[in-house]
Parts: structure tokens; C-alpha cells; sequence
């Protein structure tokens, strides 16, 4: 049975690309998953974390949600990782709320999309998020099974976590009834009071779902900058290490 998980967190800064790639590149990779990694943001940082021109990957993951003509195999492209695809965005996604707005089900869009066979060919399912709660990020909680919260270790961050975890319950309630946040990372941390503090309120909050701790570190900048995972860039770094545990904690999260 495929796997939906959403990397989501309304704040930006959080490092949610960087483990949206890092762990799909890391499930497919180390764990023989077939992986699809869904970028819904109008950046397209994860496409482009994987080598893959977002600006000129057309039809994206826009033309999917709104054209019932464009199919899942046409808007998959092959990345360098083996068993890894990304479908990628582009600053189309912009305009998605404007478009689908007089669809009394727009929230809906992308888990009728992923219901079709082509999905089925997947282990997992990976979606990387916006930085914002809005139409887009209610299209993938309603098609997620499973939540992953970044969570910066910033006093402010707490508040962003908190509304995450209400929305999830909201949607949940209302049209996704095995939607649930399984995993919270503590990211940006540096070994302070204030980071210390903010882990352990997260563990108080979300108990046996907060991993270690993912501390700053330049391997995992670098790799990005050259459109590579960690694990094709520095596989044996500090960077690596920090993220094959975090990654281990969502496999057994399901």
C-alpha cells in the first residue's frame, strides 16, 4: 500500500525541502522504496534540489490540479537518485487558488489526482509543501496520510506547530479521517537554552514523535547548491548521519 506523506509547516525557514529531498532521496536509495516526491511550492526548491530545471519542467504539478487532460506519467520526471521521480513546480501554483476557487471541492484536487492508477506504482508518496496554510496546503492534507512537522527551534515556531497540529485535527475531523501528524523534527538547532527548551516542549506536546534534534551543517547546504542529495554529496558527513536517523524514525512512524 502506498504511502502519502506530507512535509508541512505554514512558517518558512523550517529546512522542510531539505528533508521532503533528502528523505525520499533516502528511502529510495537505502531502502529500495519507489518514491515520488510531489513539490506544490511556487519556488520549486525541490525539484531543483534534485538537478531538475523547475522553470522549464512543463506541464508541472500546476498543470495537473488544473487541466483533466494532463496525466501523473506526464508531469513525473526522472531524477539522478535511482527509484526517486519528482513531479515539480513553478511559479504557476501561484494562481491555483484563483483557478480553482469556484470549485465547490478544490480542496480536493490533488487526492482525486493521486487516486488514479498511475499513483499505485509508488511506495510513497512524498509531498513537499508552501510556507503558508492555504488552498494548496489543504489540498495535501486532504490527500496525506501522514504529517511530518519541521519545527525551527525559535521561540516563535511553537505558535506555527501548535496551528499545524489543529489544522491537521480539523481536516481529519472533516474529510481525511486517517490523516495524523506522526513525525515533529526540531530543525535549525543549535545547543542553546533557547533550543533546548523548545525540544522539550515539543516532547512535552507531542509525545514518542519528536526526533533528534537537525543541528545546522554545510555538507547538507553544499549538496543543494550542486542539485544533489546528501547521500550523492557527503554520505558519510555529520549531515548524512543526522538525517538517515531522523529518516529511520519516519519509516517506523507509518
Amino acid at each position: 500500500m502506498t504511502r502519502f506523506i506530507a512535509f508541512i509547516n505554514e512558517k518558512g525557514g523550517t529546512g522542510k525541502t531539505t528533508l521532503a529531498v533528502n528523505i525520499a532521496s533516502y528511502f529510495a536509495t537505502r531502502k529500495n522504496r519507489r518514491v515520488l516526491l510531489v513539490d506544490l511550492d511556487t519556488q520549486g526548491h525541490a525539484g531543483k534540489s534534485l538537478g531538475v530545471d523547475s522553470r522549464t519542467s512543463a506541464p508541472n504539478v500546476f498543470h495537473l490540479l488544473t487541466d483533466s487532460a494532463v496525466t501523473l506519467e506526464q508531469v513525473t520526471r526522472a531524477t539522478a537518485v535511482p527509484n526517486l521521480w519528482v513531479v515539480p513546480a513553478w511559479k504557476e501554483m501561484a494562481e491555483f487558488p484563483t483557478l480553482a476557487g469556484p470549485d465547490v471541492e478544490r480542496a480536493l484536487r490533488l487526492r482525486r489526482r493521486l487516486a488514479e492508477p498511475a499513483s499505485l506504482r509508488y511506495d510513497m508518496v512524498i509531498f513537499d509543501s508552501p510556507p503558508s496554510l492555504g488552498l494548496v496546503s489543504s489540498n495535501i492534507l486532504a490527500a496525506a496520510q501522514e504529517v511530518v512537522v519541521p519545527v525551527a527551534t525559535t521561540y516563535l515556531s511553537l505558535d506555527g506547530c501548535a496551528e499545524i497540529a489543529q489544522t491537521v485535527q480539523q481536516v481529519a475531523d472533516s474529510t481525511n479521517p486517517s490523516l495524523r501528524v506522526t513525525v515533529v523534527i526540531p530543525t535549525m538547532y543549535r545547543k542553546t537554552a533557547l533550543s533546548d527548551e523548545i525540544v522539550a516542549k515539543l516532547r512535552t506536546y507531542f509525545p514518542k514523535k519528536v526526533t533528534v534534534p537537525l543541528g545546522f551543517n554545510v555538507a547538507i547546504d553544499e549538496a543543494q547548491s550542486h542539485g544533489k542529495t546528501i547521500w550523492e554529496y557527503a554520505p558519510w558527513s555529520r549531515g548524512a548521519t543526522m538525517l538517515q536517523t531522523i529518516a529511520d524514525i519516519v519509516d517506523r512512524a507509518a
